[in-house]
Order: structure tokens, then sequence, then C-alpha cells
């Protein structure tokens, strides 16, 4: 009987044995899963850097960004899908434009007015666009009389 406990017992040890083969066996097989990962994560990260830079480079090279003048009605479609901060946003920029488009208007009719010395009131004109015609048709008649 002393035999068959000694096989008992060589048996048990070589299944606690081989559970910690396999324990270590596992742990190694796991840390180069988890570099091998990395590794990949990684070469994925460059490539995928790689590959929105040559997006980006095709995009500049092969597409032409065309503006077309939009009707009334396709005006009209965009304003309906528009949010209200949206709506705000173009509002606040009409109004910059109108402004930016007033104050060269009025200094292109300053620059008339100390060029030829005429003014709306002395021209009798009442907006400024109208005088401004007004000094070119002066200076146009001058013109004609230096000749």
């Amino acid at each position: 009987m002393g035999s068959l406990g000694d096989g008992v017992k060589k048996v048990l040890l070589a299944g606690i044995g081989t559970a910690a083969v396999t324990a270590e066996k596992s742990k190694e097989v796991l840390d180069k899963m988890a570099e091998r990962g990395e590794a990949a994560v990684e070469q994925g990260k460059v490539l995928n850097q790689e590959l929105r830079h040559n997006i980006k480079k095709t995009v500049k090279e092969n597409v032409n960004v065309s503006v077309r003048t939009s009707s009334p009605e396709e005006l009209d479609e965009l304003l309906d899908k528009m949010t209200p901060e949206q709506i705000e946003q173009l509002k606040e920029r009409i109004y910059e434009r109108e402004a930016a488009v007033s104050e060269e208007e009025t200094k292109e009719v300053e620059e008339v007015v100390e060029q030829t010395g005429e003014t709306a009131e002395t021209v009798g004109t009442e907006t400024a666009e109208e005088a401004a015609k007004e000094v070119e048709a002066i200076e146009s008649g001058n013109e004609g009389m230096n000749e």
C-alpha cells in the first residue's frame, strides 16, 4: 500500500506542477500578447496620422470649391433649416458687412469731396451716393473742358 500512496502523491504533485507551469506560461503568453497589442495600437496611431495627412493632401489637390449664386428659393430653404442661434449669427455678420460697406462708401465720398471741394449741400443732393455721382459728373465735365 505504501507504493499506492506514493503513486497518488506523485500524481497529486504532478497536477500541482502542471498547474504552476500552466500559470507561468499563461502569464508569459499574456505579457507577449499585451506587448503585441500595444505595438499594434502604436502602429495604428501612426497609420491613422499618415492616412489623415494623405487625405488632407488629396482633398487640397483634387477638390475645387465653387461658389454659385443661390436663388431666393434656395436661400429660403437654407434659412428654414437654420437654428435661431445660426440666424442671429447671420444677422450679426450682415450688420458687420453693412457697416463696413457704409464706412467704405463714406470714405470714398469724403475723398471725392476733398479732391473737388464739392459737398452734398453745394451739389444739391440728398445722399452721399448721389453726391458721389454728381461729383463724378462734374469731374467728367471738367475733364472734357481740359482737353
